[in-house]
């Protein structure tokens, strides 16, 4: 499969972003989808995902600021960032994930990435 996320850019602090990546190549439904970013100096981590069934996980930083959601007949899921702050800013990138159970947290589980779109936020 693959995967082009975009809908990044500058925003204030306090403002929102709508994320985008749409996938290609099999069918959509077959896949777990997660969003993952990488701040400039640090380690890739979580951000949000969701299960073939439309469960969510979040990481702790985002819950209830983020939402992410998936439209299978458009082959998109979606990041909605809202009440950003500065400590947002990263590189974003979606992954896929083609496990049978919980869509996973850990990055090594995603078998499928974008190429990510960045994401800054100005205080």
């Amino acid at each position: 499969v693959q995967l082009q996320a975009c809908g990044g850019g500058v925003v204030q602090a306090g403002g929102s972003l709508r994320l985008s990546c749409a996938a290609s190549g099999r069918t959509f439904s077959d896949y777990n989808m997660g969003w993952f970013r990488q701040a400039p100096g640090k380690e890739r981590e979580f951000v949000a995902a969701v299960r073939r069934s439309g469960a969510t996980r979040y990481a702790d930083s985002v819950k209830d600021r983020f939402t992410i959601s998936r439209a299978d007949g458009q082959n998109t899921v979606y990041l909605q960032m809202n009440s950003l702050q500065p400590e947002d800013t990263a590189v974003y990138y979606c992954a896929a994930d083609t496990g049978l159970g919980r869509a996973p947290t850990m990055e090594v589980k995603y078998e499928y990435w974008g190429q990510g779109t960045l994401v800054t936020v100005s205080s």
